[in-house]
């Protein structure tokens, strides 16, 4: 490679990739490092993984590689698999250490894009220079042959890294017309790598924005979340904004920008540059569901905008957060476990200033929601955001460390079988009594069986 790379990456994923091009250098074939690692490398950063661009056709690598998954065979894309049995395969082959898979995918060209998204046919090609002409970006697009260690660079991507720039391959509008998905990925390299847009890939994809639509709501959420968790979430947000991209897929984050807070509460400003301020503070790999809760706790506030004769004021601004939420993570196909997680996030964003007033049990409940430290995390990041005041959020650390675990998870003191025991019969009562037993069971005020059954036949006796 033109400047040598580096050697931070996992020893066996590159050692296992390097091995899988030497194998099909040995049968004759080309064989390149090819897109992301190549870049990644060459900027000093670890691959997330390595592909491996050949002129061997699917069939060829199959042979060569008994252990693998046609996953994209009829695209030209092979995945290899890493086993103990691949490596003593043939005795002249380079032995195949324990790794993750690599995907080799075939040169190729690709005819007129029939939805945005997938080529209407695929041709294999015998030139790598062909192959890079259908890549994205030019950062992508940079070949690495790892045994003779040399760069190939058809478009100009090196140059384009040094200068920190994302530039479409060759045409940016028909770049984008084939795969519509590739509007979101500029906007996340350029976020994540910290990378300016070049001014007509920048034009061809505020054109081309509206076309957005097109793709299926699974691949928008993936790249939304990828924005969110990389480490660059504020910045990959103002360029959706100044896209044009926002207000097509998240309209109601969009409207958030321009209304206005009480400056007693909120001294950064608007509800956008508040939301902002919270995106710049997730650090890179938080969780997908503390992200979107940072990007929707606020998301209610525009339709509840008022002035009032005090102040500007949000009234139940948390009900109708949690519903837009509810609708915005169907819309991206959320779990139904991550869905429920968002909107709790967002309905409870607000109830730690109520937290040094909450009753014993109320306050042990609040403790042991599921995901409690996501909904810490969001009131904390909340407060660094706005007013700056910790006193509720210090409140609740000291709890935790004062409440131990069996204290917010007692077992049981009385079931439904020791109520039948006691002769109350079978009915809706006893979720009542059961409930208001556990209540003063996380109140302190009973702590033993025997005391719980004394206490309840006080409370509901037997006639």
């Amino acid at each position: 490679m033109a400047a040598n790379p580096p050697t931070d990456a996992p020893a066996r994923d590159l050692d296992f990739a390097r091995a899988v091009a030497a194998r099909l250098q040995q049968a004759g074939y080309a064989a390149y490092f090819a897109g992301g690692c190549v870049r990644d490398r060459l900027m000093h950063r670890v691959p997330a993984d390595y592909d491996v661009a050949t002129n061997a056709a699917p069939p060829e690598v199959m042979r060569l590689f008994p252990h693998h998954s046609a996953v994209g065979a009829q695209f030209g894309v092979v995945l290899v698999h890493d086993r103990a049995a691949d490596a003593g395969h043939h005795r002249q082959e380079p032995a195949l250490p324990a790794a993750r898979d690599v995907a080799v995918a075939t040169f190729r060209t690709e005819s007129s894009y029939r939805d945005g998204r997938h080529p209407a046919g695929v041709r294999y090609a015998r030139r790598p220079e062909e192959d890079v002409a259908r890549r994205d970006f030019t950062i992508n697009g940079l070949l690495y042959d790892p045994i003779a260690d040399q760069l190939l660079d058809f478009v100009g991507g090196r140059e384009d890294l040094d200068r920190r720039v994302i530039r479409a391959i060759g045409d940016a509008h028909e770049r984008f017309a084939e795969d519509r998905l590739r509007m979101l990925r500029a906007l996340r390299f350029a976020a994540r790598l910290e990378f300016a847009i070049e001014p007509a890939t920048w034009r061809a994809l505020q054109a081309a924005a509206p076309g957005i639509t097109g793709i299926s709501p699974e691949r928008i959420r993936d790249e939304i979340l990828r924005m969110l968790t990389e480490g660059r979430a504020r910045r990959a947000f103002e360029l959706l904004a100044d896209s044009g991209l926002l207000q097509i897929l998240l309209p109601e984050v969009e409207r958030m920008r321009g209304v206005e807070q009480p400056p007693q509460f909120h001294p950064e400003g608007d509800v956008w540059t508040h939301t902002l301020i919270m995106l710049d503070g997730l650090p890179a790999g938080c969780s997908p569901t503390l992200a979107l809760g940072a990007l929707l706790h606020d998301v209610g506030k525009p339709p509840t905008f008022r002035r009032a004769p005090d102040r500007i004021r949000f009234d139940r601004h948390v009900e109708a957060g949690a519903a837009i939420a509810r609708d915005i993570a169907r819309r991206l196909c959320l779990s139904a476990a991550e869905t429920e997680h968002v909107i709790a996030l967002v309905a409870g964003h607000m109830r730690f200033t109520d937290a040094p007033r909450m009753r014993p049990a109320t306050l042990k409940r609040f403790l042991r929601q599921p995901g409690f430290e996501d909904h810490l995390e969001l009131h904390r990041l909340d407060c660094l955001s706005s007013h700056g005041v910790f006193e509720a959020y210090e409140f609740v650390r000291a709890a935790q460390a004062r409440i131990p675990a069996e204290a917010l998870h007692p077992p049981r003191l009385l079931t439904g079988r020791d109520l039948i025991a006691m002769g109350y019969p079978p009915g809706p009562m006893f979720k009542q009594i059961l409930q208001a037993v556990e209540e003063a069971q996380l109140e302190g005020t009973l702590a033993e069986p025997e005391a719980a059954r004394a206490w309840v036949r006080g409370q509901w006796p037997l006639s």
